[in-house]
């Protein structure tokens, strides 16, 4: 998995807490080893995370740079220079300015995550507490996992807003949309393919679809994701009388083996990428389909424009 603030810290795969002794790092990853070999009935998956939870905590010099907030070295597993806040406290660079024909973008992609993980990490911390910088990575790795979540939240859709706005200008984006159930849109994308709703999640671990709901480790239950992109769409597709043509939902390329599609059901047209399928998704639309005439995109653009509310 990528460095990315909503995985589990190398703590939470051993399951000990942050001020555990180094007897009690090492009993529990002896312990952790043995539930999770796959000779045993355990993944292959889990059993190399143990591993590289213990090529961090286990050597007192490692761990020691990671509590202060270093990033641990992919390589080795060591603790590399602190990695500072900036990938997490900037937003994703402007898109590369060698075109000028980029998509039209409105909203703030991003921006609700990020002032709730704001809210919420500042209220962890205490009231009074001078956090100096909110982003720090040894503060948000110690922060609760709903916490570190938002923030791994703000940046995928920080990520897809890019990536859709080097599109090109056949390309409208909506982000941080308002629907009438009140839950947003990350994304409305018009194109060529139709109108997309999009959600761009980061649940820090792998994710699949099952009986067309996407699960995982860390997807909480009876949170069903895709179901609720559905239905916000669809109402707001009825508030502003336009149609969706799919639903998608990106997340990073290491926490998906292949994209899967929903065939069936209410929620039939969804489906589950990686981020570096996104282009193609939006170019080419969600399942093989006529694209819209080129009159339908203008009204559907007006009728978006005029009627979209953001968070």
């Amino acid at each position: 998995m990528t460095d990315s603030p909503a995985r589990a810290t190398p703590y939470e795969v051993l399951g000990v807490a942050a001020t555990a002794s180094d007897d009690e790092l090492r009993r529990a990853y002896r312990r952790r080893l043995r539930e999770t070999h796959p000779d045993t009935g355990g993944s292959a998956a889990r059993f190399q995370a143990v591993q590289a939870a213990w090529q961090v905590l286990g050597d007192p010099v490692s761990r020691s740079g990671y509590d202060r907030g270093s990033a641990p070295n992919r390589e080795n597993g060591s603790a590399a220079r602190p990695t500072g806040s900036s990938g997490w406290a900037a937003r994703e660079p402007a898109p590369s300015t060698a075109s000028s024909l980029k998509a039209r973008s409105y909203g703030h992609p991003g921006g609700q995550a990020r002032e709730r993980f704001l809210s919420l990490i500042r209220e962890w911390a205490g009231r009074g507490a001078d956090l100096g910088d909110p982003y720090e990575p040894g503060l948000v790795r110690s922060a609760p996992r709903e916490i570190r979540w938002l923030l791994g939240k703000a940046l995928a859709e920080e990520r897809t807003a890019r990536t859709l706005s080097d599109l090109g200008m056949g390309f409208t984006i909506w982000n941080d949309v308002a629907t009438p159930t009140g839950q947003k849109i990350d994304h409305v994308v018009l194109g060529p393919a139709g109108l997309l709703a999009v959600l761009s999640e980061d649940w820090g671990a792998p994710v699949r679809l099952h009986r067309g709901e996407v699960v995982g480790e860390t997807v909480a239950d009876g949170e069903q994701p895709i179901r609720d992109l559905v239905r916000a769409s669809r109402k707001l597709a009825k508030s502003l009388g336009v149609r969706f043509d799919g639903h998608v939902i990106v997340v990073p390329d290491d926490s998906l083996d292949e994209a899967e599609i929903v065939e069936r059901g209410r929620n039939a047209g969804s489906v589950v990428i990686g981020r570096s399928r996104l282009a193609q998704v939006m170019r080419e639309g969600v399942a093989p389909h006529d694209a819209r005439r080129l009159g339908d995109v203008f009204e559907v653009r007006t009728r978006v424009q005029q009627g979209v509310r953001f968070v």
